[in-house]
């Protein structure tokens, strides 16, 4: 996709911070006012963040919540660099200036009628925000599974809806989640009370193995976190035949498009290409990238 398809879809705006959280683990949910952007975010579209004005170089990170008619937009980041220790110093009331929407979204497909979506650590909200929109819509019917192997950003609840072919045990739920009335459950390998044991895509295989054939052919896969997580997820949705749409994590610099810094290669029709993830991306097809 061309720099120049992207005219009028991405602006810039000094965004004031409503509310700034901080949960264990260096883990932040950054609430601000960017109207313009709020107003034409998508599932699995991010902004491009100048952290610190003593900071040139932006940070790329996903949008997990917009309220178009509110105005407001909600982030969730882990600090892992000087970019998001600065970002983390911010408090409410001051501003930040971000770049967005950028990148390709999750795409829909209503002959799937039961998405099945995992996220992963900071992938995680790429999910919600696709969970967000599913709510609206009574044709779909999804199930989120998430992982961590850090504290969830959030206190877990016991689930209130059951999902048949998991374990009873497995109950941790995200409170945004239960209100939406979407069932999900948690997974850790750090013994997390409520969780399962192990990873997010082996809970996924346990539930998938558990559907019948049928029933199988209503899922289709929206994943988004670690790199070996995707790899998993890909070869998961080969396993049952499942569509399946990954949100690639990649370092990026200028996030528009221009420097060709975050390319990845993509498995095309005309043969291998290299595609830019924040623009072509950073939503692919997991066959095109995961083979």
């Amino acid at each position: 996709m061309s720099l120049k398809s992207h005219r009028n879809t991405i602006f810039v705006e000094e965004a004031k911070i409503l509310a700034h959280d901080t949960y264990q683990s260096n883990q932040h949910v950054l609430w601000v006012s960017a109207p313009e952007i709020a107003a034409r975010a998508t599932p699995g579209s991010f902004a491009h963040i100048q952290c610190d004005s003593s900071l040139p170089m932006r940070r790329p990170i996903s949008i997990m919540r917009a309220d178009p008619k509110r105005g407001w937009l909600e982030f969730f980041y882990k600090v892992v660099g000087i970019g998001t220790q600065l970002l983390a110093k911010k408090v409410v009331g001051e501003t930040i200036n971000l770049m967005g929407p950028i990148g390709q979204p999750f795409q829909l497909d209503s002959k799937y009628s039961r998405p099945l979506l995992l996220g992963g650590g900071v992938g995680i909200p790429p999910m919600i925000f696709l969970a967000d929109l599913l709510r609206h819509n009574t044709h779909y019917k999804p199930l989120v599974l998430m992982g961590s192997e850090i504290p969830f950003p959030f206190q877990q609840k016991p689930s209130q809806y059951i999902v048949s072919g998991l374990p009873s045990e497995v109950i941790g739920a995200m409170p945004l989640l239960e209100n939406w009335k979407i069932p999900n459950r948690l997974a850790s390998l750090q013994g997390y009370p409520g969780c399962y044991e192990g990873y997010v895509t082996d809970l996924a295989r346990l539930w998938l193995t558990s559907l019948s054939t049928p029933q199988r052919q209503e899922i289709a896969l929206y994943a988004c976190g670690p790199h070996p997580m995707l790899a998993a997820t890909a070869k998961l949705a080969n396993e049952f035949n499942l569509p399946c749409q990954v949100s690639l994590e990649e370092f990026m610099a200028c996030g528009i498009g221009g420097c060709a810094g975050c390319t990845v290669k993509v498995h095309t029709e005309q043969g291998v290409a290299m595609k830019r993830v924040c623009v072509d991306g950073p939503v692919f097809d997991a066959k095109s990238v995961f083979i």
